[in-house]
C-alpha cells in the first residue's frame, strides 16, 4: 500500500477524531506546520511530517503533557543533534511529569480520606437522628 504523500484538514480531522479548530489551534502553537495551496494560499496541506507531530501532540495531550512541553519534544525531535540528547529531555520531561502525577495522586488520597471521614460522621448523625425519633416516638 502506497504511503500517502499529503493530507487535507479534513482528513487529519477524522482519522484522529479531532476537529479542524483544534487542527489550526495546533497549527497556531507552532506544532504543526502545512503549506498553503490554492489561489489565496487557503488550502492547507499537511504533510506526512504533519500527520506523525498531530498523532504525538495527541498523545503527549492524552497523557497529559503541556503543550509547551509537547513542542519542545517535538522540536528534539525534529533536531539533527542525535538521538542521546533527545532521549534525555524525553525521559527529563516524563520525569518531571511523573512526579506532578505522583503529587496529585497523594492529593486525591488526602481528599479520599477525607470524604471518607465526613461521610462516616454523617452517616452517624443520620443514625443518632432517626434513633433519637424512634425513642420519641415510642415514648409518645
Amino acid at each position: 500500500m502506497k504511503q500517502q504523500t499529503h493530507y487535507t484538514i479534513t482528513e487529519l480531522a477524522r482519522e484522529f477524531d479531532v476537529t479542524p479548530r483544534a487542527i489550526r489551534f495546533y497549527e497556531d502553537q507552532g506544532l504543526l506546520a502545512p503549506t498553503r495551496e490554492g489561489p489565496s494560499g487557503l488550502r492547507r496541506v499537511y504533510a506526512p511530517r504533519d500527520r506523525t507531530r498531530l498523532r504525538l501532540t495527541l498523545r503527549g495531550k492524552r497523557l497529559g503533557f503541556t503543550l509547551s512541553e509537547i513542542r519542545t519534544l517535538l522540536d528534539l525531535y525534529d533536531s539533527p543533534t542525535g538521538t542521546v540528547a533527545q532521549l534525555q529531555a524525553f525521559l527529563d520531561t516524563i520525569a518531571a511529569h511523573r512526579k506532578v502525577l505522583e503529587q496529585q495522586r497523594e492529593d486525591l488520597n488526602a481528599t479520599l480520606d477525607e470524604l471518607a471521614q465526613y461521610e462516616q460522621q454523617g452517616r452517624a448523625l443520620l443514625s443518632a437522628s432517626a434513633e433519637k425519633r424512634a425513642r420519641k416516638s415510642r415514648a409518645a
